[in-house]
């Protein structure tokens, strides 16, 4: 799988990145939610591995398509992060 490095990640991705880490507060209700993995692109883990956050797009009316998904047993503590751009089409694990 693709990498990137947290700091080459758009502004908006690194202040969710330090959301996730804060334990919020998040701006989205669905921020922190069960992400399923049904696209199956992500290391295969069992149900309620993966939690979903959004990336704010500037100028969007909504969400956006841009998510950093986060695996782990303490979301405050991920084991690994994921960023998508395309709304889950594609990730890159995020690296520091």
């Amino acid at each position: 799988m693709a990498t990137v490095r947290l700091s080459d990640l758009p502004v908006e991705a690194r202040r969710t990145d330090s959301l996730i880490r804060a334990g919020g507060p998040f701006p989205y209700a669905k921020d922190g939610t069960v992400f399923g993995n049904r696209e199956r692109l992500l290391p295969r883990q069992p149900r309620g591995h993966y939690r979903e956050y959004t990336v704010p797009t500037p100028g969007s009316r909504d969400r956006g398509a841009r998510r950093i998904v986060c695996g782990g047993k303490q979301p405050r503590e991920p084991e690994a992060c994921y960023y998508t751009q395309d709304h889950y089409a594609s990730f890159r694990r995020i690296v520091p």
